[in-house]
């Protein structure tokens, strides 16, 4: 048992010395990722391969630096300042339109555009698109049904996406906030009560024409308060009042955004508008 110690403590020292004498072992140098390839199979009905290396890569856009803020590529309709994108219909003196194009009558109160004085339109025409456009309509707004807190956005001046105060406020299923207008109505009903700002964003897509004629119709997917009402909905013509639609006739491959004002009482309120054509 005398010689069990040294020999033990000479052990443990051997291991000790091994043990600093050894590091571990400097990593390999991490070989790149490929940022593309050019041995792939061709995607069906492209001309692209597989992670093709030599694909145009999207363009760089900045978004915007809050929620619902315009990213660095929209095209702003409305940020609180000026009306100057939008523009109205000159009427005569008995209401009859008179062909010429006039400034928006709108008014803006602390930044916020009140939708009352006709209806109004962009100044630039769109196809498909991305709208954002946020709206309120105040509680005490006179009426009921369609005749409270009634407005909408009508894409290529046909397609109305409907806007209405919808808390409380019963109305048919095909004029609620989120409907195409007459025909669909939307998923769910999204909005917050009167008195809060309603979210719009909608992707609309025109209608394709040969011709001037429609071959595929439009199609529309809104979300409402960030909850989605119409996921890539057929449009089925231009919305009309109490009766069916189509197609018939010609069409333009792009026209004017159309804002309605339905004259309520007090008027429904605009801010935050922009538009990215896609």
């Amino acid at each position: 048992m005398k010689n069990i110690a040294p020999t033990f403590f000479f052990a443990l020292a051997g291991i000790g010395a091994f043990a600093a004498d050894t590091k571990p072992a400097a990593p390999a140098a991490e070989k790149p990722s490929p940022i593309g390839y050019s041995d792939t199979p061709v995607i069906p009905g492209t001309k692209w391969k597989v992670h093709d290396i030599d694909r145009p890569r999207p363009n760089a856009v900045a978004p915007g630096e809050k929620p619902g803020a315009p990213p660095s590529d929209a095209i702003v309709i409305f940020d609180g300042t000026n009306t100057d994108a939008l523009q109205a219909k000159e009427k005569d003196e008995k209401g009859k339109e008179t062909g010429k194009m006039v400034p928006c009558p709108w008014k803006i109160d602390s930044g916020v555009l009140m939708i009352a004085g006709g209806d109004c339109w962009t100044k630039q025409e769109f196809g498909s698109c991305q709208l954002h456009l946020e709206w309120m309509s105040e509680p005490h707004t006179k009426g009921n049904s369609q005749k409270k807190g009634n407005a909408g956005v009508f894409f290529m001046d046909r397609y109305e996406s409907q806007m209405l105060d919808c808390d409380n406020n019963p109305t048919y299923a095909d004029g609620m906030t989120g409907s195409v207008y007459g025909q669909t109505p939307p998923l769910v009903n999204a909005v917050r009560p009167a008195g809060q700002w309603q979210v719009y964003d909608i992707v609309f897509t025109a209608p394709k024409l040969e011709n001037g004629k429609v071959v595929e119709p439009a199609y529309i997917t809104t979300f409402v308060n960030g909850i989605c009402v119409q996921n890539h909905t057929k449009i089925m013509g231009p919305t009309k009042h109490k009766n069916i639609t189509d197609y018939s006739g010609e069409f333009p491959e792009k026209a004017p955004i159309r804002i309605q004002d339905h004259k309520n009482d007090p008027p429904v309120r605009l801010r935050n508008v922009w538009i990215r054509p896609l």
